[in-house]
């Protein structure tokens, strides 16, 4: 038990990732935020998922953030989105997607 804990300090591996077998599985861990949009004075309130893979398909894509709701709803519905390889990136790039459109749903 003392090496695998020395192991993973080690090598920055949490206990998780070892359940992958085979990397086409796509193994992730699931972070979940909320933010709110005020918008045409009403409150939307965004789910963020981010996905935080073992092993990613682009090395550069760790972490993937995607939001409960579209915008722009009613022109061309866009999907707000972030990614990169570290959690702070993808959901800063999400929150930032999510404000780049107005929100037009019910």
């Amino acid at each position: 038990m003392r090496y695998t804990s020395y192991f993973l300090e080690e090598t920055g591996l949490s206990d998780w990732e070892f359940a992958q077998r085979d990397t086409s599985e796509q193994l992730a861990l699931i972070h979940h935020f909320s933010v709110t949009k005020t918008e045409a004075n009403r409150q939307i309130e965004f789910v963020i998922t981010v996905r935080e893979y073992v092993t990613p398909r682009e090395p550069t894509m760790k972490f993937l953030a995607t939001t409960d709701k579209q915008t722009n709803q009613k022109t061309v519905p866009f999907s707000p989105c972030g990614w990169g390889n570290t959690m702070l990136k993808a959901l800063s790039e999400c929150i930032e997607s999510i404000k780049r459109f107005p929100y037009e749903g019910d």
